[in-house]
């Protein structure tokens, strides 16, 4: 095998400096410890703190989830003093599918594409692995569209102009989210945005192998994850794609899919296929590979070029993407 891609030089400080306890393997043995100091590190704001004095309209919801499940939360934001029905980014966080949560992600969603671009945003707080596995996160966030689609008069949204995203463990859930709502005919989605999504639990592309432990992750953290999602059935042939939309040997009839990885990341293949899979069945795909960028380079390297260039294109394409479904 050759080397590893080059970082991109800002993005290879950072990770340079990362702690080098944060690079260490995630192991069924220490996910517990690892999944408590996540949870300590990281941001869970309060509904004052993302109101940012007054510029966001911001409630947290429960909702009804999927059968025999408990309720949903989803934390609803939107900018103050813009008048319904707007576009809604329905959003899903990262995290591995064992950590985060619906609040972190919500001050850079807001700033980013909520407020330049007039968005209603739901954060969803879908249940982690292992405690939960396949498919109850999936369920949870599909009850929860479900929901806001039903709903859109009183939230305000357009249920004409759905969009669903998310990152890393989140990216991988909108794409699953895509299959299952066309396959169920379910509710109408306008686009998918995928940020470094996670979508092959074979563990065994060329990106995944030749970045292992250059990246930020490595093969066993990966799958760790996997394990933790999919439990008993890892490695299963009868897994569906709703569990790993890498799985899909049918990707017709899917809303178009914004797809961004690094060139320095483990997903970097798994998503160059995903957007080709998208393109061999006849639809539409907009593929970004960031020279030099590794996974989560946008949180880590927040000021580097090709950290504004990324946040520059995904929001050119949610623009694109609502000045279409309003005809021009």
């Amino acid at each position: 095998m050759s080397g590893p891609t080059p970082f991109d030089p800002e993005v290879g400080a950072v990770v340079d400096a990362v702690d080098g306890k944060w690079r260490e393997p995630i192991t069924p043995e220490n996910l517990a410890a690892r999944r408590e100091r996540d949870a300590a590190s990281r941001p869970r704001p309060t509904v004052e703190e993302l109101s940012a004095g007054g510029a966001y309209a911001v409630e947290e919801l429960r909702v009804p989830g999927p059968p025999g499940g408990p309720d949903v939360t989803l934390v609803s934001a939107r900018p103050a003093g813009l008048d319904g029905p707007l576009p809604l980014l329905y959003y899903m966080h990262g995290g591995a599918m064992t950590m985060g949560n619906a609040r972190s992600v919500l001050p850079t969603v807001l700033r980013e594409w909520a407020r330049p671009l007039g968005f209603a945003v739901l954060s969803v707080e879908y249940r982690l692995a292992p405690e939960a596995r396949y498919p109850e996160p999936l369920e949870d966030c599909y009850a929860g569209l479900a929901w806001a689609a039903g709903h859109a008069a009183e939230l305000g949204v357009d249920p004409g102009r759905i969009v669903i995203g998310g990152k890393s463990a989140g990216g991988g859930l909108a794409a699953a989210l895509a299959l299952l709502a066309r396959d169920r005919g379910g509710p109408g989605v306008l686009g998918q945005l995928l940020l470094s999504p996670m979508l092959d639990d074979g563990c065994d592309t060329f990106s995944a192998r030749q970045m292992s432990g250059v990246d930020v992750s490595d093969l066993v953290s990966y799958e760790t994850a996997w394990q933790a999602y999919h439990g008993e059935l890892r490695r299963s042939p009868d897994l569906p794609p709703y569990a790993a939309p890498a799985r899909a040997t049918d990707l017709a009839g899917l809303p178009p899919a914004y797809v961004e990885v690094g060139s320095a990341e483990m997903f970097r293949d798994e998503g160059v296929a995903y957007a080709n899979g998208i393109w061999r069945a006849g639809g539409q795909a907009e593929l970004h590979v960031w020279a030099g960028a590794c996974h989560g380079f946008d949180g880590l390297a927040r000021h580097a070029a090709v950290t504004q260039d990324a946040r520059d294109a995904r929001t050119r394409w949610l623009r694109r993407l609502l000045t279409q479904a309003r005809g021009g």
